[in-house]
């Protein structure tokens, strides 16, 4: 009896994800296609990666566009395709300049490099991160992240680096100083449980932003390029970064991530300092020019706004029905969290049976990450099967 692709997986690869039980065979739209022929509602988009959900025409269409032409050059050549995307970030995010990486991970790396280095002058050398935080798997990246799920094992970390309890204004207060060099955080954490930066804790760090002198590093990775109905989640507050890192879904689902710096940054690094063999791949960069067309210029961001919108409407209104079992409904936008009173796993799995895939984040959050395209009427259905399922619970 030969071996299934699932087999084949476990046999083959590091033990490092639980896979879904399904064997994909196509996307189109917001539905996934198994082999066995079930179709399926895909409510998180690849983690925040398909913004404009699977088989986009337009991303097809760049993406073919480039291949032809050329899949890789140097960065010692000038690229146009990298030129266009640039110049659309830099128009739509109000930023002086950008470096592209390949992953999210890696700009939050290049992010720390850029701060380290603006700190040589003035001595600042502290960074602060939030509790609850993820910023990403690699050594920096982990250095920055406040979640033990995560770091168990893969200590010693970076120096000079301390924790601030997530909207706790006197900590932020107690824990900034002259030595601060930057502050980096999640504006709606993710993996955290879609916990959102309360208005108050955004303006306090503005006010000690302008009294030490300490940059501000947003982590828009999956916040960003949209999600939440402006171009960055921070848009939402009165809080201005000096560095912002974006990945996810500005590529259209290839390998891509950038960091954003304002004049305080821009002239930072030299030539040399910092660099990359794929980041900015001119197909990736091709994709992520027709990602911004349909979200900027055909108004996609704004849609992303009204849909997570009228979703969460939905979600509070079901905490009202079913008080006992949702604590809470988080989020803006295409990024919401709905934080129940168990472990969501088994809601996941029974949806999925139902063929709507979200995902479960912190344990007890299900987390909906939905392609901009989504219509009302699937947000409905979802709504109405998660309806069912909580009507079943005891």
């Amino acid at each position: 009896m030969s071996e299934s692709m699932i087999e084949k997986e476990a046999k083959y690869f590091f033990h490092t994800f639980h896979r879904l039980p399904l064997e994909i065979d196509r996307g189109e739209g917001v539905y996934l296609y198994s082999k066995d022929g079930k179709r399926y509602i895909d409510f998180f988009g690849g983690l925040a990666v398909n913004a404009l959900g699977y088989n986009h025409p337009g991303i097809n269409a760049a993406i073919e566009k480039q291949i032809h032409r050329y899949i890789h050059l140097s960065n010692y050549f000038v690229q146009d395709a990298q030129v266009e995307l640039a110049e659309r970030i830099i128009a739509a995010s109000g930023f002086k300049r950008l470096f592209f990486s390949n992953s999210g991970t890696e700009a939050v790396e290049g992010a720390i490099k850029l701060a380290r280095k603006w700190g040589q002058k003035s001595g600042k050398t502290r960074l602060l991160n939030m509790s609850n935080s993820f910023h990403g798997r690699t050594m920096g990246a982990l250095s920055l992240t406040d979640r033990p799920k995560y770091r168990e094992g893969y200590d010693p970390f970076l120096q000079n680096t301390e924790t601030v309890q997530f909207n706790d204004i006197s900590d932020l207060r107690a824990k900034t100083n002259e030595q601060t060099l930057g502050v980096i955080l999640e504006f709606i954490q993710g993996e955290g449980g879609i916990n959102v930066v309360k208005k108050e804790f955004a303006n306090e760090l503005t006010v000690l932003q302008q009294k030490y002198g300490f940059l501000v590093i947003a982590d828009e990775i999956q916040t960003g390029v949209g999600r939440t109905g402006t171009f960055f989640a921070f848009e939402h507050m009165d809080v201005h970064p000096d560095i912002v890192v974006i990945a996810k879904a500005i590529g259209g689902g290839l390998p891509l991530g950038a960091i954003l710096g304002n004049e305080r940054v821009a002239d930072v690094f030299s030539y040399g300092e910092h660099g990359t063999t794929f980041g900015g791949n001119p197909v990736a960069c091709a994709a992520g020019c027709a990602v911004m067309e349909e979200i900027i210029q055909k108004g996609l961001m704004k849609q992303a706004g009204v849909i997570g919108a009228s979703i969460k409407s939905k979600a509070l209104e079901m905490q009202k029905e079913f008080p006992r079992i949702i604590k809470e409904v988080r989020g803006l936008g295409c990024m919401l969290g709905i934080e129940i009173d168990r472990d969501g796993q088994p809601i996941v799995d029974e949806l999925r049976n139902r063929g709507l895939l979200i995902n479960c984040t912190n344990t007890t959050v299900l987390r909906l990450l939905p392609p901009y395209i989504i219509t009302q009427e699937l947000c409905d259905q979802l709504m109405g099967e998660l309806r069912s399922i909580l009507k079943s619970l005891k």
